[in-house]
């Protein structure tokens, strides 16, 4: 299996930071995994948010080309830890494709990003912040993945 995570800027809190590569280093273990930051649209105001969003948009894209495209949104689909590992199993035997987990920056994603997910994907009806999403989807995904390597992680 091959995972491509993508995500505008560096995680700026130390803790998440730790916790990212915490999750980013047990992932390995199992899976071959890329963490890609793309360029983040800085010095720009909210009310620029269109123009924050294109410039994210652009970073991503490029990154996207043959991989099964997952995009977290607030509208997205929600699944138990469970389900998303027997997704995680589906997508792996079902094609080649790396899949790409797509965070957007504080405003969001480019609705055409979104136009080109494969899927869109909750991890809840709450609202987190990006930095702390990323933290999330990391430990969900190995989660997953002990799960489908048959290890024990505690519920």
């Amino acid at each position: 299996m091959r995972l491509k995570f993508l995500w505008p800027g560096k995680t700026k809190s130390p803790e998440l930071r730790g916790l990212q590569g915490f999750y980013e280093s047990r992932i390995r273990s199992f899976a071959a995994c890329d963490v890609i930051e793309t360029r983040e649209a800085r010095g720009l105001e909210e009310k620029h948010a269109g123009k924050i969003k294109d410039l994210e948009a652009r970073g991503f894209e490029k990154h996207l080309d043959g991989a099964y495209v997952i995009c977290l949104e607030d509208r997205g689909k929600e699944m138990t830890s469970d389900e998303f590992a027997a997704f995680l199993r589906r997508r792996d035997s079902d094609t080649g494709k790396p899949l790409a987990f797509v965070v957007g920056g504080f405003l969001g994603l480019a609705d055409r990003v979104v136009e080109k997910a494969d899927m869109r994907m909750s991890l809840s009806r709450m609202t987190f912040s990006h930095e702390l999403a990323r933290v999330l989807l990391l430990e969900q995904v190995y989660r997953a993945l002990t799960v489908l390597g048959g290890r024990h992680y505690a519920k």
